[in-house]
């Protein structure tokens, strides 16, 4: 389904992928692939309509904030994209705040360093936990963030636990319905 982007081993491609996530991949995710994207499509349903490619097996990376005792805590879910992370209740309660959002778009590219519509777990700080939605993790094959809106990963789901920070985190999204 992805041989038509022609994606190739992501060490061969530096151009394709900032420095953290270069780095990232080449300590821990070596047989990730890489493939680059008309920047105009970079949004998942997007992408899924000009390259003719399922849904469920696209990751979103969703950056969450909560705020504790004027300390702020995050977190990187990663959920299918016919899915939605449970912030209200799992999230919450993992972050230990009263209230968790989407980190504003601004917050989410300054913090992680990556171009919106582009980031992603890998090369994000070693600092950031990772949660991984089971879902995500069963899939074969999934194709997320590169940290560039002109780049795709592709690696096997359960691959994104070899993350130093990353956690499975069963029943962290839902199904939309």
């Amino acid at each position: 389904m992805f041989a038509k982007l022609n994606p190739v081993p992501a060490l061969d491609r530096p151009d394709l992928l900032p420095a953290p996530v270069y780095a990232a991949v080449r300590d821990h995710l070596p047989s990730a692939q890489v493939f680059g994207v008309d920047p105009a499509h970079a949004d998942t349903e997007t992408l899924c309509r000009v390259y003719d490619l399922p849904m469920d097996v696209m990751a979103n990376a969703v950056l969450v904030l909560g705020r504790r005792g004027g300390e702020d805590r995050y977190a990187c879910c990663m959920t299918l994209a016919h899915r939605r992370v449970d912030v209200n209740n799992v999230v919450r309660r993992r972050l230990d705040v009263r209230k968790a959002s989407f980190a504003p778009m601004d917050y989410a590219v300054e913090v992680s360093g990556m171009e919106y519509g582009g980031i992603t777990p890998v090369g994000l700080p070693s600092d950031w936990p990772v949660w991984v939605d089971g879902a995500v993790a069963d899939t074969g094959l999934v194709c997320i963030g590169a940290g560039i809106r002109g780049a795709k990963l592709l690696l096997p789901g359960a691959d994104l636990l070899k993350l130093p920070s990353a956690e499975r985190v069963d029943g962290l999204a839902r199904d939309l319905g």
